[in-house]
């Protein structure tokens, strides 16, 4: 078994408790409020400053600052690679204090001199409780960072179920004390999002105080590894967030359109982030600096290698992800919202949003790989040119496809466009590399469509022989509406691929059984 899926699997058990966390999450917002207007104004509220989460914890910062960190660390000696380090953590609090403050100031002008909304004054309250949590989580991105840079990739991952813990707390303890009524209860989650973001930075002080790192003041101004990451990451910031930047514009749109779309959408957007953050954004985050140490040593046969085996292993786990996630849709989020204020027309428009949305899974998963690719070689311009022609797409697409299709139509153009962004990032990173050696891995794409296809038709059928014998009118007949054909359809795609000689999977199959053969 290579050592990229040990490494990506450790960090991907850890993603994993955070991710299940997280839907546990999501299972009491949506008893709490289910996809009422007020739920829609509390997710685009903290959609935005989400965005810089994703930005800066999942991407733009630790894709431009641990390569510089790398660097420092071979070429320079410790002492340079922590003033690497505080230099950077400086500049970014002196950046994100000045945005916080213009947004402060300005959501307060809008506020008080605008006619506004209910729904649209809700957002901007809640917005204005909720945007410091980019100070927490700015610390947090370069921690993190690194952290993964020096080989620790469990804990910081398991940063983000201290997160949802808080976070769950401020719902079911927190809520009840802030008052009666739904519009002014919601004000308890929007500060449990503030408590959450500076628990989770504390969370990594520990270990990184046992890698050595110690807080100073370096003037970032004068600092050439600030200007260095500065030049990677702002045109990064578009490049690798094209989907969280479209989030953002496109749900401001569904927000304007219906009260109930972004709550719905927020709810399909969850169950897909939990597959992609259990392994995709996992083993994104190995191989940044594994293929930034490559890069760095011009092993670029080795590098290209390496590129190639984690989009087999993504791929291969994804794919099969992604079509339960589509044939499934409606008993699973049965089986986990459908309670409170979520009731069964909720039900039915999430699930469409699911099933719209889940295909972008593989997609998006391989966006994420791809751009990290780039990043390593040290190159931000071409993801981030790629990445705005993805975006212009994907608001020319959901203009029509939202007013039509209602949620539906924001996983439809998030699919088409994250289709367009591999597309368009593979043929850019062919060019850089000359070749890309992904012959093996295209030959295998069609025996895993498929794998992928007959996995899809189990679960189908399976479903539709359980409604009509079972049906789904009590807890356990739900949970088996999803548990059996999920179950059965994964050993059909298991046997598939092996039988189909997909190396993957019978890597996969041989790292499992050495696992369950372990004595405790």
């Amino acid at each position: 078994m290579s050592q990229m899926l040990k490494s990506s699997g450790a960090m991907g058990a850890a993603t994993l408790a955070s991710r299940l966390l997280g839907l546990v999450r999501e299972v009491v917002y949506a008893r709490f409020m289910g996809d009422t207007w007020v739920g829609s104004a509390f997710f685009y509220a903290f959609t935005i400053p989400n965005l810089f989460r994703r930005l800066l914890g999942e991407g733009v910062l630790t894709a431009a600052f641990i390569p510089v960190f790398k660097d420092r660390e071979q070429n320079a000696g410790e002492p340079a690679m922590w003033r690497t380090a505080n230099a950077v953590m400086c500049g970014l609090a002196l950046v994100c204090m000045a945005v916080v403050g213009v947004a402060l100031l300005a959501i307060t002008l809008g506020l008080r001199l605008a006619s506004l909304a209910d729904e649209t004054r809700l957002m901007l309250e809640l917005l204005r409780v909720m945007f410091p949590y980019l100070l927490f989580v700015c610390a947090t991105a370069v921690m993190m960072g690194i952290l993964n840079a020096r080989g620790h990739f469990f804990v910081p991952a398991l940063g983000a179920s201290v997160l949802n813990v808080v976070m769950i707390g401020s719902v079911l303890w927190l809520a009840p004390r802030w008052g009666v009524e739904l519009p002014r209860q919601i004000f308890a989650l929007a500060a449990g999002v503030l408590a959450a973001g500076l628990l989770q930075a504390l969370f990594q002080l520990p270990v990184l105080r046992r890698e050595g790192f110690r807080f100073a003041w370096v003037n970032p101004l004068r600092d050439e590894a600030v200007r260095e990451v500065a030049r990677k990451m702002l045109p990064g910031i578009v490049g690798v967030a094209a989907f969280q930047i479209n989030v953002v514009l496109t749900q401001g749109l569904a927000f304007w359109v219906g009260p109930q779309i972004v709550a719905s959408f927020n709810y399909a957007v969850r169950l897909m982030e939990l597959p992609q953050g259990v392994f995709g954004i996992s083993l994104a985050t190995y191989l940044l600096p594994t293929l930034s140490g490559l890069a760095a040593r011009k092993r670029y046969p080795e590098f290209r290698a390496t590129l190639r085996q984690g989009l087999g292993y993504l791929v291969f786990i994804n794919a099969l992800a992604s079509v339960l996630l589509l044939v499934l849709a409606t008993p699973i989020m049965r089986l986990l919202f459908e309670r409170g204020q979520f009731g069964p027309d909720a039900t039915s428009r999430a699930a469409f949003a699911l099933a719209c949305l889940a295909p972008s899974l593989v997609a998006y998963s391989v966006v994420n790989i791809l751009a990290r690719a780039f990043y390593a070689l040290g190159d931000t311009r071409a993801p981030m040119q790629i990445s705005l022609v993805c975006l212009g797409l994907n608001l020319v697409f959901t203009i029509p496809l939202v007013l039509t299709f209602k949620q539906g139509g924001l996983g439809l153009a998030n699919t088409i466009s994250s289709a367009f962004n591999v597309w368009l990032l593979a043929y850019g990173l062919r060019r850089k590399l000359r070749r890309l050696d992904f012959e093996p891995l295209a030959a295998r794409l069609a025996p895993l469509a498929a794998a992928t296809a007959l996995a899809g038709q189990v679960a189908w059928i399976l479903l539709q022989l359980w409604e009509r014998g079972i049906g789904h009118d009590f807890f356990l007949a739900r949970l088996g509406a999803v548990f059996v054909p999920m179950g059965a359809a994964s050993l059909a795609y298991g046997l598939a691929t092996i039988l189909l000689g997909i190396p993957e999977s019978r890597e996969t199959a041989q790292w499992l059984r050495r696992r369950l053969s372990r004595k405790p």
